[in-house]
């Protein structure tokens, strides 16, 4: 009888958390946007082609120079590149033949990395052995799924599937802070770039999308909508939103403001799952990139698709956006 009665308050209170969510929609973004332009056309293309992997490629990351940008594979190997002549520029072979996290440092002077092995480490660029001078910074009781930097080359934090996230300090490789909530295994994580390295989000296979407060460790808001597990999250520019790719072929936008989902991204023509997903500078565009090895691009305030991109002969496991908005790169098949 104490857990029907248990039962019954949560749905009670689930009912008047909806009530009070009602009470901040006043508006809807879809019916909002109907009067501005619709894009009528996209136009990109393919202007270069990155091979050098022997395995699918699992995770990128851009420097801010907007130039060069590090890949990591199955194939156990992490690759820095030159974007603009193709050229790679380190090759390091790591412990794991699954390396399915990495992440370029804000002065491009370093790279972490991880993935099967649990671990996270940094490699310095500016060395000419860069992996004799590797630092291991952190140590998760499960596989290492992303990792960021937080706004200096002194922070890094890591999702794993032990379903924890952690703030780590990269001199010491102390925990400065950990973060516990998720029921599954963290798949993705992204910095809030409006609010200076204290909010995060993070998302996994509860099919739940976590923020998190850097500052306390505490989730201070949990959206819950999709059917299956959430692969990518992306906050929107502004910082006040953010959205997620779920193995449910959907994408769908939250809005942090009014504590709720605004928009949700989908045609019953897209059947397979979105497992990257990426704005525009301006935040207009959505790119993302799905199992069926398209990369759909979606009009961000009508929620319609405006374009489909070809050129993959894989599933898109991951896809960024230059930091000046000027191209879009995505990973799968050993190539970019």
């Amino acid at each position: 009888m104490e857990e029907q009665d248990l039962t019954g308050e949560i749905e009670t209170l689930k009912k008047k958390l909806a009530e009070e969510q009602g009470k901040l929609s006043d508006a809807d973004l879809i019916l909002s946007c109907q009067k501005i332009e619709p894009i009528t056309q996209v136009n990109i293309k393919v202007r270069k082609v990155l091979k050098g992997h022997q395995g699918k490629v699992l995770c990128m990351s851009w420097s801010q120079d907007k130039r060069h940008l590090v890949s990591t594979s199955h194939d156990g190997k992490l690759l820095v590149w030159d974007a603009f002549t193709t050229n790679k520029e380190h090759a390091i072979s790591m412990a794991t033949t699954w390396v399915m996290a990495c992440a370029y440092s804000p002065s491009g002077q370093f790279v972490a990395c991880g993935g099967l092995d649990n671990k996270c480490s940094i490699y310095p660029l500016l060395e000419e052995e860069p992996v004799t001078k590797k630092r291991l910074v952190g140590t998760h009781t499960s596989y290492l799924a992303c990792c960021q930097f937080n706004t200096s080359d002194h922070q890094v934090l890591t999702g794993s599937g032990d379903s924890t996230c952690v703030l780590w300090d990269v001199e010491s490789g102390q925990m400065i802070q950990s973060f516990h909530g998720h029921a599954g295994d963290v798949q993705a994580l992204d910095l809030s770039p409006s609010e200076s390295g204290r909010v995060f989000v993070s998302a996994g296979c509860d099919r739940a999308a976590n923020v998190w407060d850097m500052r306390s460790g505490q989730c201070v808001q949990l959206f819950d909508s999709h059917e299956s597990d959430v692969n990518s999250v992306r906050f929107y520019p502004s910082g006040d939103a953010f959205v997620t790719g779920s193995d449910d072929a959907s994408c769908r936008l939250f809005d942090l403001r009014t504590d709720r989902e605004v928009a949700v991204y989908k045609k019953e023509s897209v059947l397979f799952g979105c497992n990257a997903v990426d704005f525009s500078l301006s935040g207009r565009l959505l790119f993302a990139g799905y199992s069926d090895y398209v990369l759909n691009v979606w009009d961000v305030l009508k929620a319609k698709r405006v374009a489909m991109l070809y050129g993959h002969e894989n599933r898109v496991s991951c896809l960024r956006v230059v930091p000046d908005g000027t191209a879009v790169a995505g990973f799968k098949d050993s190539a970019a």
